[in-house]
């Protein structure tokens, strides 16, 4: 189903999603809120354990920047592989595959001998995470649509959002007990356990009847529609480079935090815990803000309120004015804002191409993993201080805003109204 014939589908139409009871709803919340916090956790949980990896290996703070940057490069193009198989395959098999080759790729990390080892498994830990991320937003389509979607999505980020609250925290408490490689285990660990919760916890969202062919020409055709699309393309760009902020924030809040302000690895892990407070609260104000406004009102809202706090931060990390409390309040500012921004402007893209969830989520998630990979080594090579932080988030949120307004238009969007635009009940 193309974009206008979603928009002129009739009211009445549901999904399979509105047919669900609360209980039956939350507990697919939890479900995919527990496959989708892998990526988090993998780029997270290890953020306090970085200037000793600079000290254990004896190597400079951008060269241990890479090995976040290799993450994200493989949550990228794990992305686009693994959402055409999603099409074609179902769901379920490439999500347990991935999980599985995370694992594995977990225990690289914590055997690797070098900063080269290092950085090649977590490029491959990337390429497994990846396969929970795309699916997780492909079921939520698969069962949703429309404003349904987005207040969906917003529900599901209050439980991803608890993945980077706590990551850096277990983190930092686990360097109490063990070294840097021990966090790597517990990632083996937790990925056994997700292997089990997508074999008992997720059924099939997608019926053989509504599976794309697959092969290489197919997919290609695939991508290529979605590309033809504008207001998808510049959507999925305001989605990378918002969320090019919170990568920016994660690439050097260690750096800003431990050394420039000199905070031990468990305060840096309360503080970075702390900045997710406001994102948290915003993806949920969302749910209710979607009663009244429409997600393009709530998108342009979000960014314009960014942009001018990523503005204030910039103010901030340069002149020093308020030290470090001055500091966090732009960052929470920031992070609020963009946590406005989340579920919106993938919620406005997705729902153009419901034919395709899993390849249209795989082109958004690898654009933003793309962006944040290129995000995360510029922070460190402008110099990892406060101030470079804030220039990269600056101009991450500014461009978003630009994009928005001069490829996207949101004025020209169709409406997205309370109602699902599709009628696909099995």
């Amino acid at each position: 189903m193309s974009a206008v014939d979603t928009a002129s589908a009739p009211p009445h139409a549901l999904m399979p999603g509105d047919l669900m009871t609360r209980r039956q709803r939350l507990r697919l919340i939890l479900v995919l809120g527990s496959l989708i916090a892998v990526g988090p956790l993998t780029i997270d949980m290890y953020l306090p354990a970085l200037p000793a990896i600079v000290d254990d290996f004896a190597i400079t703070s951008s060269t241990v920047q890479l090995t976040l940057t290799g993450t994200l490069i493989g949550l990228a193009l794990g992305q686009l592989v693994i959402g055409p198989l999603s099409d074609a395959l179902g769901r379920r098999k490439p999500l347990i595959a991935g999980t599985a080759l995370h694992v594995v790729a977990s225990l690289g990390c914590a055997l690797a001998p070098n900063i080269a080892v290092l950085g090649a498994f977590r490029v491959v830990q990337g390429l497994g995470a990846a396969a929970a991320a795309v699916i997780a937003m492909a079921v939520v389509r698969d069962l949703f649509s429309g404003s349904s979607f987005a207040q969906v999505l917003s529900r599901l980020l209050l439980v991803m959002g608890a993945a980077p609250v706590l990551a850096p925290t277990l983190g930092s408490e686990l360097l109490r007990w063990t070294q840097w490689r021990g966090i790597f285990v517990a990632l083996v660990v937790f990925g056994v356990l997700l292997m089990l919760v997508a074999a008992l916890g997720l059924p099939e969202t997608l019926p053989p009847g509504r599976r794309q062919r697959g092969g290489v020409l197919p997919t290609a055709r695939l991508y290529r529609s979605l590309l033809r699309d504008r207001a998808f393309v510049g959507l999925v760009l305001v989605a990378a480079l918002a969320m090019s902020a919170i990568f920016a924030y994660v690439a050097g809040s260690s750096f800003v935090m431990q050394g420039q302000y000199g905070l031990s690895e468990q305060e840096f892990g309360f503080a970075f815990g702390a900045g997710a407070i406001g994102l948290i609260g915003a993806t949920q104000g969302n749910v209710r803000l979607l009663r009244y406004y429409s997600p393009q009102r709530i998108l342009v809202a979000a960014l314009l309120i960014g942009s001018a706090a990523a503005l204030l931060l910039l103010a901030v990390a340069a002149t020093g004015f308020g030290g470090l409390p001055a500091l966090l309040a732009s960052l929470w500012l920031v992070l609020a804002a963009t946590g406005l921004a989340m579920p919106n402007a993938p919620a406005l893209a997705l729902s153009r191409h419901g034919e395709a969830a899993g390849t249209a989520s795989a082109l958004l998630g690898a654009v933003q993993f793309g962006v944040g990979a290129v995000a995360a080594p510029l922070v460190g090579v402008l110099g990892t201080g406060a101030v470079a932080m804030a220039l990269v988030i600056a101009g991450g949120l500014l461009a978003a805003l630009a994009v928005l307004f001069l490829v996207v238009r949101p004025a020209r969007l169709a409406p997205m109204g309370p109602e699902p635009a599709v009628v696909v009940v099995h």
